[in-house]
């Protein structure tokens, strides 16, 4: 009996892929270029950032300069005045963040509050808008701010003294509003440091 030959399935092995592949799979995309070079601008910029926090008079005369430039900038193009209400509607909701505590005394009277009496443990005023925060947001309105007047679209006419004058009296009204906050929930947007007392006199000895 003849032994029948045994049927083998050859498979054929998948060919090799291409050397083009193989650099295109190993190549990064233009997208993820794009996304890498932004991210290490961030970490740059935020660097940059971090090492302003202790100069907080440098980082203040900075931010005036800047919006020196930028009133500068509106009053030599006599225009451009929507914008700048824009910008001080968002500073006054920057200053009313900057004063106010970052917990709500109305939810808790003893949450960001400061002592008001000597017997009190004391508690420095926790911001609900950091002092860094609110420097750094009051640069980058005015920085966007002056790059806007640079296009024509954004420059609607407008009557600014009315502007100037609604901003005035919104202005007024909020920080009533904000100072009779203070004083029913008896806080002050400003600590100084740990008050320190004088030491207490030694009693005097008794002469026998």
């Amino acid at each position: 009996m003849e032994s029948e030959p045994a049927v083998g399935v050859s498979a054929s092995a998948p060919p090799p892929p291409a050397t083009d592949d193989l650099q295109s799979s190993n190549a990064s995309s233009p997208a993820d270029a794009a996304a890498r070079l932004i991210h290490a601008v961030e970490q740059r910029q935020q660097h940059l950032l971090d090492k302003t926090v202790p100069h907080v008079l440098y980082r203040w005369i900075a931010c005036l300069v800047v919006v020196l430039i930028y009133f500068v900038r509106v009053y030599l193009v006599e225009g451009f005045y929507i914008i700048t209400y824009a910008i001080g509607i968002y500073l006054l909701n920057l200053i009313i963040a900057f004063l106010s505590p970052q917990e709500d005394p109305e939810a808790s009277l003893s949450g960001g509050t400061l002592p008001t009496r000597r017997s009190d443990e004391y508690r420095p005023f926790v911001r609900r808008l950091p002092e860094f925060k609110f420097w750094l947001s009051i640069i980058r309105a005015f920085v966007i701010g002056f790059m806007m007047t640079f296009f024509e679209v954004f420059d609607v006419p407008v009557f600014w003294p009315i502007l100037l004058f609604y901003w005035v009296m919104l202005f007024i009204l909020t920080m009533r509003k904000q100072i009779q906050h203070m004083i029913k929930y008896r806080y002050v947007p400003f600590s100084f440091g740990k008050q320190k007392y004088g030491k207490k006199p030694a009693p005097a000895e008794s002469s026998e």
